[in-house]
C-alpha cells in the first residue's frame, strides 16, 4: 500500500510563511488563518507535508483498505490563491457556500484570493460543520 504524503512534520509553521508566501498581504492572511483557525479548532497550527498547514487531526478508513490521517481544518497559502481545507460535503456546509464571497470550489478544498475576498463569519461556521461531520464520521482528536 502507498505511503501517505502528507503526514504531520516537526517544520516550524512561521518559518515556512515567512519563506514560503511570497508577498505581505499572504503573510498577514496566514497569520489570521492560524489565529482562526486555532480558536476555532483548539488545536495548534502544525505543518502537514511540505505546504499544508493544518489543526488537530483524524483518521480516515476507505472502503478500499486505503487509511490514514489528515489536518481537521488546513490551509495553503499557494501562489495563486489560499486553498482552504475546511469543507465537508454536507447540506448545511452547501448552503453556506451561497454567501461565502468570492471563491473556486476544488475536489477537496475551497480556493480564494485573499481573506477580505470571503465572508470570515460564515468560515467559522463551514469550519465548525467540518469538525462536527468529522467527529461524527471518523476517529477525530476533536473528542478529547
Amino acid at each position: 500500500m502507498a505511503k501517505n504524503k502528507t503526514t504531520e512534520t516537526e517544520v516550524d509553521v512561521f518559518n515556512f510563511i515567512e519563506s514560503y508566501a511570497d508577498n505581505d498581504q499572504k503573510k498577514a492572511d496566514s497569520h489570521k488563518l492560524i489565529e482562526l483557525m486555532s480558536e476555532w479548532s483548539g488545536f495548534e497550527p502544525k505543518m502537514w507535508g511540505p505546504t499544508i498547514i493544518g489543526f488537530g487531526s483524524y483518521h480516515y478508513k476507505y472502503a478500499s483498505g486505503h487509511e490514514g490521517d489528515a489536518p481537521l481544518l488546513g490551509f495553503s497559502p499557494r501562489k495563486a490563491q489560499f486553498s482552504l481545507y475546511v469543507y465537508s460535503q454536507t447540506e448545511k456546509s452547501k448552503k453556506l457556500l451561497e454567501d461565502f464571497g468570492k471563491f473556486k470550489m476544488g475536489k477537496a478544498c475551497i480556493y480564494v484570493k485573499k481573506l477580505s475576498d470571503i465572508d470570515i463569519k460564515i468560515l467559522e461556521k463551514l469550519c465548525s460543520e467540518t469538525i462536527t461531520y468529522l467527529n461524527e464520521h471518523h476517529e477525530c482528536a476533536c473528542r478529547n
